[in-house]
């Protein structure tokens, strides 16, 4: 559902041509209801969409066909099913020595590589759930973390075989999974255990590294992270929020002086936080130079100015006579974003165009979209 789109998307916006292979009807990921309607939307831009039916001996064919005219095969289906269909690297390479295969699965080979997973199943597995939530609380993070960094794993391991390959020739299996990637997030916290022999604290219950470094309830219920990590920047907040008294307080002039007593800190600065209007504070933090954050719900970001002005949100074609703004990849390439390229592809739309590359048009019965 979004790992292996991911890896593709990010390939299709750094220019490949990507074709998305969909079964009769289409992806499912197109209908799915709740948190999970903007799926395909968000993770399937700058590709185009071919309907083979791989079951039937026609199908499976094309497939064959598309796949040996190809460089890379993405793939994120559940542990075997490509074996089974005779579609995985071993069976392929033979035939296709050139040929990058991107296996995104939940496990890497192991003992659990035949689990099924999900980003849940392994945010609990992999230590993230645990220090994401209170003591007792084990939480998710709020979007698919891993599913995305999987596929973006997926597609850094696809281009180091694409160069690989210029070096000799051959193609080579990449794989990601989920769990992995989970504990990759979680390695500091492992290395944190490792170093001290003490068990890392969930996040919200940790002993934090700086004083103020937490969420303030303003005026009116407003709410605005603040941060202050070095003395400077202390003393710069107390002259922000008009308090020289703490700024003269000699039990609170370094920063370790200040976590031992952090508690009572936050409380005093809580009572002047709560009288002060949140942009009128938003506004003497950036003019001092302070780390702030609004908290912000994400349908607020579509009216972003930063993420408008800097280019980071876009229209694309929706394919249905619509139009949505979607969030390009963070990063720019000769000063450019990388850009939408095509209308939202609908289902099969491109199953024509691409099998005719192979064969006459009608030698491919083509569902239609």
């Amino acid at each position: 559902m979004v790992m292996g789109p991911t890896c593709g998307m990010i390939l299709a916006d750094l220019g490949a041509e990507v074709i998305k292979v969909e079964p009769p009807g289409g992806d499912k990921t197109r209908q799915l209801p709740g948190l999970g309607i903007g799926f395909f939307r968000s993770f399937n831009r700058n590709k185009k969409s071919v309907v083979l039916d791989i079951a039937t001996p026609e199908g499976h064919a094309a497939a064959v066909e598309l796949i040996g005219a190809s460089d890379v095969l993405i793939e994120n289906f559940r542990p075997g099913l490509m074996t089974a269909l005779g579609l995985d690297h071993a069976g392929l390479a033979p035939r296709f020595p050139r040929l990058i295969v991107a296996s995104h699965k939940g496990f890497l080979p192991g003992p659990y590589e035949h689990r099924l997973a999900l980003d849940e199943v392994v945010q609990m597995m992999g230590g993230l759930s645990y220090m994401t939530g209170p003591p007792g609380r084990p939480l998710r993070a709020g979007t698919s973390v891993n599913d995305i960094m999987g596929g973006m794993f997926g597609a850094i391991g696809v281009l180091a075989a694409l160069r690989e390959r210029e070096l000799t020739g051959r193609g080579q299996e990449v794989q990601s999974a989920l769990f992995e990637n989970c504990v990759f997030l979680s390695a500091q916290h492992m290395q944190q255990f490792s170093m001290t022999g003490e068990p890392p604290p969930p996040m919200p219950a940790r002993v934090s590294a700086w004083s103020v470094y937490d969420v303030f309830t303003l005026a009116g219920g407003a709410q605005l992270f603040v941060g202050a990590v070095s003395d400077k920047q202390f003393l710069t907040l107390c002259r922000v929020i008009e308090r020289p008294d703490l700024a003269e307080d000699p039990a609170l002039a370094t920063n370790a002086q200040r976590v031992a007593v952090r508690p009572e800190l936050l409380r005093r600065l809580g009572e002047t936080l709560q009288q002060w209007d949140i942009a009128d504070l938003s506004a003497r933090l950036e003019a001092a130079g302070l780390p702030y954050a609004p908290i912000v719900r994400p349908e607020q970001l579509l009216d972003d100015p930063h993420l408008r002005a800097s280019g980071g949100l876009v229209p694309m074609d929706t394919g249905d006579g619509g139009s949505t703004d979607v969030v390009l990849l963070p990063l720019l390439m000769g000063g450019r974003r990388p850009a939408v390229r095509q209308p939202l592809a609908r289902i099969g739309e491109h199953t024509d165009e691409v099998l005719a590359r192979f064969a006459p048009a009608d030698a491919h019965a083509s569902t239609p979209s």
